[in-house]
């Protein structure tokens, strides 16, 4: 997608939560890939935070972000799978006040091109939250390279055209 080179980069910053009951940072392989990519993009990592797949810790993360003015963004890596610890999903829905439906819709197009119908078993989701997005990525490498490089790197670029998400921040709050 056409990035236009007239308009100034705008970095954003991001906090990062991988959900795992097993992770930490010395083998957070997807978590340290998120890092990387935002950092290459020239955006910041405002916070990152490894918790258990439960749902009242991921909430109380989501919570305190979403209220902090200095945390624009928050990218989930973990818990979207569709077994009985998965819960990342309810959570954003917990905190939820506008579904971003098409995020998920093309995050599993663009896996399905990879992994083929396994990734129906992806719920990766997206929402805004008191005018901060929130972003729930699978928990592997390879579907964190997807929702960044596929979906997110031009999303959460102010340059990319026709339009991007951004460009929308100062609006989100609005009633």
């Amino acid at each position: 997608m056409p990035i236009d080179e007239t308009i100034s980069f705008v970095p954003i910053r991001i906090a990062v939560l991988t959900v795992s009951d097993t992770r930490t940072l010395a083998d957070d392989r997807s978590g340290d890939t998120l890092v990387d990519r935002i950092l290459e993009a020239g955006h910041e990592v405002a916070a990152r935070v490894i918790e258990k797949d439960d749902v009242h810790l991921i909430i109380r993360h989501l919570e305190t972000w979403i209220y902090d003015p200095n945390i624009d963004c928050v990218i989930t890596t973990g818990g979207t799978g569709v077994t009985g610890r998965d819960v990342t999903p309810e959570a954003l829905s917990r905190v939820s006040e506008k579904d971003i439906p098409g995020f998920g819709e093309i995050f599993r197009l663009i896996s399905f091109q990879k992994i083929g119908t396994s990734t129906i078993q992806s719920r990766a989701c997206a929402c805004v939250a008191q005018g901060t997005y929130i972003f729930a990525l699978p928990g592997s490498t390879g579907a964190v390279k997807d929702g960044w490089d596929g979906i997110l790197a031009s999303q959460l670029d102010i340059r990319h055209k026709p339009c991007n998400f951004v460009e929308l921040m100062p609006r989100l709050k609005e009633r």
